[in-house]
């Protein structure tokens, strides 16, 4: 399972951000999975120039740029925190 995230990784999970929402969610439901950092921050405007490059993969995997994603280990493509978070919630760890 890989979790493509900024790089935040998944702190702030508490104060709401998107990629630490997802992380929390994951850790929460007892998920071992790897973080895949992503660079091209939106806001940030000296990555504008990169973003498209730096995104590719999660552009490719998901359709969008934005993070967070997960891959589950099945190749199923989870986007968006608040579908990760309810994704982790009804399939817990065994």
């Amino acid at each position: 399972m890989i979790l493509y995230t900024c790089g935040q990784k998944t702190a702030g999970g508490s104060l709401g951000h998107p990629c630490g929402r997802a992380g929390k969610a994951l850790d929460n439901a007892g998920h071992d999975y790897e973080i895949k950092v992503l660079r091209g921050y939106r806001l940030m405007p000296w990555t504008r120039s990169s973003r498209k490059a730096d995104r590719a993969e999660v552009t490719e995997l998901s359709g969008t740029p934005e993070v967070p994603v997960l891959v589950l280990d099945d190749g199923t493509v989870i986007s968006d925190s608040s579908r990760i978070v309810k994704w982790a919630k009804e399939n817990p760890a065994a």
